[in-house]
């Protein structure tokens, strides 16, 4: 594929994007009025249509808003005040803004806008976010949609709603530009200014044979710099193209982007032919939808779990990783109850335990953290998975026996015996050194049963880490000291 350029990533005119152009101030206008849906609200000029005086004025100076500000004050609103603004802004500006809220938010204003309106906003959506909103509804409204769409767009949508929404196809871009090979530059550039109104991402140029197959990528720098004449055949000749097929899961896309630094990647079939393409921005909805996920997995949390979830259903998900742990605690305490007598005979053993435990907790922490990043990324093999963990218990070694030092030092200090300050600093090396190795581990089992490899790692750690470090602690303590 072209190498990526930064100024292939422009923004569209303003008069697309909604961004205001420089006006003059007007005496009337308000530091304040910054910014208004395009065609959305008037002013003061139709009370008809406005919801409320306070919101009328508040929006009645400015001309334009971006889509992601708009978004964002849609958000504030009741459900309500959501579907009458939308109602009321043009129905392009409607889909750019639709298209940036939440898809929760998105699915519920939908829900409750006319039928009519909810498809002229559709209909104006960009493929790939239009079938993302339309995969969340129910499917018979989404059928009374789409009959609504002229049969271009239906059938379209409804291709791309056959894809898992999970892979390439499923958040792939049908609108892309492409290139016939025997184009020569200045076609093509002709070509695509004849497109580019109608295509989201026009950052590269497609060249496809007769029969659709993708031969080469052009990105619209190299088309610009290109000589009069040259066959765009010709320049992509022998170029190898860099391309998903449509079931490849959207991680490792999101993880090819970022390799190639591209900012889209094509989608082809089993055959080449090309599909679409999926952009870097929907790149990073993903990325930043796999990274909450894999926080709150990490805890027990559902990775769908929001704070516009219905408390009681949150509850429902909670409640079995919440038994897990007590489980888990009970474990724990089973070992501090095996050494009751131990514990009776040297308090101050007792006192010092909690440091041991979060010590060990903390350097299992670390270690999961960076395994669980490493594996979103897929940037190594299970061979070199597994060669991470002894990376990370050579870690727990040398920052054990730092801590470990400062620990007998200290407890010796404190206690005024060696023996005592011996066994803390033994213990919090052979703690710190099992955290390292449980941290990098976990992650790593989790992914071998099939399972998502940030799934309450959290909760399995801090039980493996205090179970382990009561009986070791206490161990010690029963051979060396009691």
């Amino acid at each position: 594929m072209a190498d990526l350029h930064k100024d292939n990533f422009c923004s569209k005119p303003a008069e697309q994007t909604g961004v205001a152009q420089p006006q003059p101030e007007s005496p009337s206008q308000s530091p304040e009025s910054t910014f208004s849906p395009s065609s959305a609200v008037s002013a003061a000029s139709d009370q008809t249509h406005a919801f409320d005086d306070d919101f009328a004025a508040e929006y009645s100076d400015a001309e334009f808003v971006h889509p992601a500000d708009m978004a964002d004050h849609l958000e504030n609103l009741s459900l309500e005040k959501q579907v009458s603004t939308l109602s009321r802004m043009s129905k392009e500006d409607a889909a750019e803004a639709l298209a940036e809220l939440d898809e929760n938010m998105a699915v519920d204003v939908l829900e409750n806008l006319d039928d009519d309106v909810a498809a002229q906003i559709i209909a104006e959506m960009s493929p790939d976010d239009a079938a993302d909103v339309l995969d969340e509804l129910d499917e018979d409204h989404r059928d009374a949609l789409l009959e609504k769409l002229d049969r271009e767009d239906s059938e379209e949508l409804r291709s791309l709603l056959n894809f898992d929404p999970d892979s390439a196809g499923g958040v792939m871009n049908t609108e892309l530009i492409l290139l016939e090979k025997n184009f020569t530059a200045d076609e093509a550039i002709a070509h695509i200014r004849g497109e580019m109104a109608d295509k989201e991402s026009p950052y590269y140029a497609y060249v496809v044979d007769d029969h659709q197959v993708l031969v080469g990528v052009l990105s619209l720098r190299d088309l610009m710099l290109a000589r009069p004449g040259t066959i765009v055949g010709d320049a992509v000749s022998g170029q190898s193209v860099v391309s998903v097929t449509y079931d490849t899961d959207e991680r490792e896309v999101a993880s090819l982007l970022s390799h190639y630094n591209f900012l889209a990647m094509p989608v082809v079939d089993n055959e080449g032919h090309i599909l679409g393409v999926v952009t870097y921005d929907d790149i990073m909805d993903i990325m930043h939808e796999e990274a909450s996920a894999d926080m709150l997995g990490m805890v027990g949390a559902d990775p769908e779990e929001s704070v516009d979830t219905p408390w009681l259903e949150s509850v429902r998900k909670r409640l079995p990783w919440l038994f897990v742990n007590m489980v888990n605690s009970a474990l724990s305490a089973s070992v501090v109850y095996m050494f009751e007598g131990s514990i009776a005979q040297m308090a101050v053993l007792a006192v010092l335990m909690p440091m041991v435990a979060n010590q060990a907790g903390n350097t299992g922490q670390q270690a999961l953290a960076v395994m669980i990043r490493q594996l979103a990324t897929d940037r190594f093999d299970q061979k070199k998975a597994w060669m991470a963990v002894v990376r990370e218990g050579k870690i727990g070694i040398v920052t054990g026996m730092a801590m470990a030092l400062v620990a007998f030092f200290a407890a010796w200090w404190f206690t005024g015996m060696a023996i005592v300050g011996g066994v803390m600093g033994g213990a919090l090396m052979c703690d710190m050194l099992l955290g390292a190795v449980a941290g990098g581990s976990i992650p790593l089992l989790f992914r071998a049963l099939g399972r998502d490899p940030a799934q309450a790692s959290s909760i399995f750690l801090t039980t493996s880490t205090d179970g382990a470090v009561f009986f070791i602690l206490w161990g010690l303590a029963s051979l060396f000291i009691l």
